[in-house]
């Protein structure tokens, strides 16, 4: 094995436990280490045989299903490189990224193969497309299954699509060591014993009793990528859920495939979850040990209720961005809670992180001033095809390279880091800024919100005035006058909304991302028709 490679680093799981399950997708298939191994590798000898190798950049345009993993561990096997597609793109989308990504090679799904082939003649470079089925079953059964003879290192790529909320979908292309590290714990799933120092340490680090573990993200997300791919390096199994989410489907696969530890992408997951438990009157969650949270704010008042449902469980909000990897996380188990107007708070970095201020400075500790999160450590190579946003967004400093996150935070007296929100969406009300992740965290503490997003919308008095775009709890109603009213007890009053626009459903992405774009259109259809009381709805 040389340098931290992710096929190398699959390899020595899948040599040292070749017979143990690696790999469920509820309703589709189940694969041992080997069995996932070998598909893997025929589909790298397919590939080969189209002329795909090193640097290569191989689109994924599917839902959950095992050939996305084989699909991956396949173009890292030949030094190509797999692109996340988001399987909700429509063809505009779609013709963007393929292009934007310089892929040469599609793999899809039937229900997406129509959107696929009207883009493709639009897309000189792109020359072979594979459809999952029985087109895909035969080029494995025709290919060898032996390992290409492919000589890997660190270098290899590894590039993860992000955004498309607030912009333009972009590339984060990392040297894949940097990635093992930052972004898959680095031979340390559960980021507490430690990450590994030389390759040879791997083999030492699979569990001989391995868990199992469910992300609740689409594998085009980094949510799931990343950590089933540190699962895997342990020996670990991974369960994944097919199609759109199934909140009593998740259950019974939790007490079916004994899960031990699952992860959420914010309330969009969390909270249809707990609903489904309460309907049903409870499932068996006896096996599960840790609820995380990662992707998406998660509002306390909805830990309150993971602990109420679950009192055996760790709560982990895990901290990080495509760009940043993994940087910290907040560990609560039950009765540790926290107040309903707190943000996630860490102490123990997992990279190098630090608060600065306007000037650059690193905020004192305890100091109350706001700044913006800079991660330091292992960090991508770049936005791929973005020279300028690379250059806006990695900054070298005297103690070295550094990414601006986009993250505001204070700093504790206790030098814990508390987050406040990204600073691109605060709100600017009278001269105060105002970050909706905290005030969203509030108002979904209210009995009758069951969703919601904050935004700006302009205002003559106060430049831009603080929206509460609310879903309310079926069967209730919620009323300006009654939101703000439970803001002001525990946040100071400009943080209170201002107006309110009531709707049927929040719109988020398909990993639970809010989409404030949509919010903000959303808000001001809304203030088209004020009502009497002043609420708009």
């Amino acid at each position: 094995m040389t340098g931290f490679n992710f096929a190398d680093a699959w390899e020595v799981a899948a040599d040292a436990v070749p017979d143990r399950e690696a790999l469920i997708v509820v309703g589709q298939r189940r694969l041992t280490y080997g069995a996932l191994e070998e598909r893997a590798n025929r589909l790298a000898q397919h590939l080969s045989s189209y002329g795909i190798g090193p640097g290569d950049h191989v689109a994924l345009y599917l839902e959950n299903c095992t050939e996305y993993v084989e699909a991956m561990l396949a173009a890292y096997k030949l030094r190509a490189v797999s692109i996340n597609v988001n399987h909700r793109y429509v063809e505009g989308e779609l013709r963007y990224l393929l292009d934007n990504s310089d892929s040469v090679a599609v793999i899809t799904q039937p229900s997406l193969a129509s959107t696929v082939a009207a883009v493709v003649p639009s897309l000189p470079a792109v020359r072979w497309v594979l459809t999952v089925g029985p087109e895909y079953e035969a080029a494995l059964a025709a290919a060898s299954p032996d390992r290409p003879e492919v000589e890997r290192s660190g270098d290899d790529r590894y590039i993860l699509y992000t955004g498309g909320t607030t912009g333009l979908p972009k590339g984060v292309e990392w040297r894949q060591a940097d990635a093992f590290f930052a972004c898959m714990g680095g031979g340390d799933p559960s980021r507490l014993s430690g990450a590994v120092t030389r390759p040879e340490e791997l083999r030492d680090r699979i569990v001989e009793t391995p868990l199992t573990y469910l992300p609740l993200a689409p594998m085009m997300h980094a949510a799931a990528q990343w950590t089933s791919f540190a699962w895997f390096f342990a020996g670990s199994r991974v369960v994944l859920m097919a199609g759109a989410l199934d909140p009593d489907a998740v259950w019974r696969s939790v007490a079916a495939e004994r899960v031990n530890l699952i992860t959420v992408v914010g309330d969009a997951v969390a909270r249809p979850l707990l609903d489904a438990w309460d309907r049903a009157g409870g499932y068996d969650a006896s096996s599960l040990f840790s609820f995380s949270n990662g992707g998406a704010p998660m509002a306390p008042a909805t830990r309150s209720r993971i602990f109420a449902t679950l009192p055996h469980v760790m709560v982990v909000d895990g901290f990080g961005s495509s760009e940043a990897g993994t940087q910290g996380a907040m560990r609560v188990a039950a009765g540790e809670g926290s107040s309903v107007s707190s943000l996630v708070r860490f102490d123990r970095p997992t990279k190098p992180t630090i608060v600065v201020d306007v000037d650059g400075a690193e905020v004192v500790p305890g100091s109350g001033v706001v700044g913006q999160v800079l991660a330091g450590g292992h960090l991508p190579v770049g936005y791929y095809n973005d020279p300028e946003r690379t250059a806006a967004t990695f900054v070298d400093r005297d103690d070295g390279r550094w990414l601006i996150t986009g993250d505001m935070a204070t700093v504790g007296a206790d030098g814990a880091i508390e987050l406040l929100g990204r600073g691109s969406g605060a709100i600017n009300t009278g001269g105060e800024k105002v970050f909706p992740e905290e005030v969203e965290s509030v108002l979904k503490a209210h009995p009758a919100v069951y969703d919601c997003l904050v935004v700006g919308v302009e205002d003559d008095r106060w430049g831009s005035a603080v929206t509460a775009v609310v879903q309310p709890v079926a069967g209730t109603s919620v009323t300006l006058d009654d939101l703000a009213a439970h803001c002001k007890a525990t946040l100071a009053g400009y943080k209170a909304p201002k107006h309110l626009a009531v709707v049927d459903a929040i719109v988020r992405s398909p990993s639970g991302k809010a989409d404030y774009r949509w919010a903000r259109s959303a808000a001001l259809a809304a203030l088209g028709e004020p009502s009497a009381s002043g609420q708009t709805s």
